[in-house]
């Protein structure tokens, strides 16, 4: 479904990536792991055309979505998620899901979508429609952030960071909802630095390191000296 080949992007003349290929088939969950300032989160913002590519190729469904511009990449089934869920604040749950169905013009397709997304999904936002987004919890939040990226329906959903700042019992109940949204249909590439939490879902792990991929493969990569000692603080 989506492939990246030799990509390298950054920030204005400040490099992030250096050559940096992953692929994803559909219906799989990947997770890239890796220590901090590893480019994990410039791969997603580089699909996402938020920053300069140099060079390299993104695939998506056998397209060229290289430099896309992002309403397009919305367009084409693909959403984001960002870090630290900036959700808006001073608009209500209902207003926030809204704003991710903004490509959708049919009003009772919106309706349904939202219907969808808090009743299956996230039922504790159900309640809250008509709460402004400042008022939930961390937790909360991000349910919202990700409730908002299923309303354009996509098939292929960005996580960056998903668990971060939220406590250990609210992170595994969002794991497990992350998994019900994949047994869906909708595959999902996600960064995360909670690296033993995310590959228990994960069906292909990617490892960076210095804006490029060390290691890939399956669930069987958690076996590895390297991925024990360094990123998940084995022995």
């Amino acid at each position: 479904m989506l492939s990246i080949k030799n990509l390298e992007s950054g920030y204005g003349k400040m490099q992030a990536l250096f050559g940096a290929s992953i692929s994803v088939r559909p219906g799989e969950i990947a997770v890239i792991i890796g220590p901090n300032g590893a480019g994990k989160s410039t791969v997603l913002k580089s699909i996402f055309n938020l920053i300069n590519i140099y060079d390299g190729k993104i695939m998506f469904r056998n397209k060229n979505i290289t430099k896309l511009p992002t309403h397009e990449l919305i367009g084409l089934g693909i959403s984001y998620v960002p870090q630290g869920r900036q959700v808006f604040g001073t608009l209500t749950v209902r207003e926030n899901l809204e704003m991710g169905a903004f490509l959708t013009k049919e009003k009772p397709l919106v309706e349904k979508r939202l219907k969808e997304v808090t009743e299956r999904h996230f039922p504790d936002l159900e309640k809250k429609l008509d709460d402004y987004a400042s008022s939930l919890s961390g937790g909360q939040q991000q349910m919202l952030a990700i409730g908002r990226a299923l309303m354009q329906d996509p098939q292929l959903l960005l996580l960056d960071e998903p668990s971060l700042g939220l406590a250990p019992r609210i992170m595994k109940g969002l794991f497990r909802k992350i998994k019900e949204i994949n047994g869906e249909g909708v595959t999902i590439l996600m960064v995360e630095q909670n690296a033993r939490q995310a590959t228990k879902i994960a069906d292909r792990i990617f490892v960076m390191e210095e804006g490029k991929v060390v290691l890939s493969g399956d669930n069987g990569l958690l076996k590895s000296r390297k991925i024990q000692h360094i990123y998940l603080g084995g022995h």
